[in-house]
């Protein structure tokens, strides 16, 4: 069948089996033509070409817009994706916004941009605790390797955490990666992050308290710990740990710790209503409420 006729059976409403093979949306629009490119073709500068196109005639800008940044993602055009989220969002909906900042999240971090992504990050969790994330439902759907599934607001709320955690580390601003992790792990525990908390911890010379953590990732205490992955990434983390003499005059220099009170109070009034979640908190991660009168703001 020539591509012109599968076209013109889509325009009458049937389902193209062409489409559904390749998981590509019916029809002879810039966008459609833009992801056969992207998917079938395999021809990334083209699909480009075409996202543009779709853009600017007003086709599904939201998944135009977003599609062409991925495919830039991939060419290592980020830059250039950076900008074109940032000039186009505007004429994207209210309901993409969330999954732009995804994007645009992911941009940052693979071009070294680390301010711009944690600020990107904690403007996230302030939509969380403010009650507009979601666009204020208390799940959304998700989708990965082309499956569909459902993610509460605990689990975004500890995904983001995560990578402000992790965005903090590459700023070596331990302490601070230390405070996210910790709240982190009191919404939804997982051994990924334990592990990152535990580096947090030995990069402060705080082996001790680095090794009960580790410990609990290779008793397999903490969800997610059953994976091999987590079970060597932990056992590596535990070799740095093994007692070793560091000279008196050794001094730790620790980043200023700059979470916002307004940051941490919104967090804070999300962990007393999620009270229950911290029935499943190990004793390691105590809370955090101490710190603030500890940490210049």
């Amino acid at each position: 069948m020539e591509e012109s006729s599968r076209r013109k059976s889509s325009r009458k409403g049937d389902k193209d089996p062409f489409c559904v093979l390749h998981k590509l949306p019916s029809g002879d629009t810039p966008y459609v033509r833009a992801k056969h490119a992207q998917l079938v073709e395999k021809d990334p500068e083209v699909a480009i070409v075409l996202f543009w196109k779709a853009i600017n005639a007003g086709d599904r800008v939201d998944s135009a817009l977003k599609d062409m940044a991925v495919v830039m993602k991939q060419l290592d055009r980020t830059e250039e994706a950076i900008e074109a989220i940032k000039s186009f969002r505007s004429l994207c909906s209210k309901q993409a916004q969330e999954s732009l900042d995804n994007v645009l999240i992911d941009l940052y971090k693979k071009c070294g941009r680390i301010d711009e992504q944690i600020d990107l990050l904690k403007q996230k969790l302030r939509l969380i605790y403010q009650g507009e994330a979601f666009n204020g439902k208390p799940t959304k759907t998700a989708r990965s390797h082309g499956k569909k599934f459902q993610v509460s607001i605990k689990q975004e709320t500890s995904r983001i955490l995560g990578n402000l955690g992790w965005a903090y580390m590459q700023k070596s601003n331990y302490m601070a990666a230390e405070v996210v992790y910790k709240k982190a792990q009191m919404i939804d525990p997982d051994a990924n992050k334990a592990c990152n908390l535990a580096l947090c911890l030995i990069k402060q010379a705080r082996n001790t308290e680095a090794r009960s953590i580790l410990n609990e990732v290779l008793q397999s205490n903490i969800p997610g710990s059953e994976d091999y992955k987590a079970q060597n990434r932990a056992q590596e983390l535990m070799l740095e740990v093994e007692p070793r003499w560091l000279p008196p005059s050794t001094k730790m220099k620790i980043a200023r710790f700059d979470l916002e009170d307004d940051l941490i109070d919104g967090l804070e009034k999300l962990l007393n209503e999620w009270a229950p979640s911290r029935t499943k908190r190990l004793p390691i991660f105590e809370e955090i409420s101490s710190y603030r009168n500890q940490l210049a703001c």
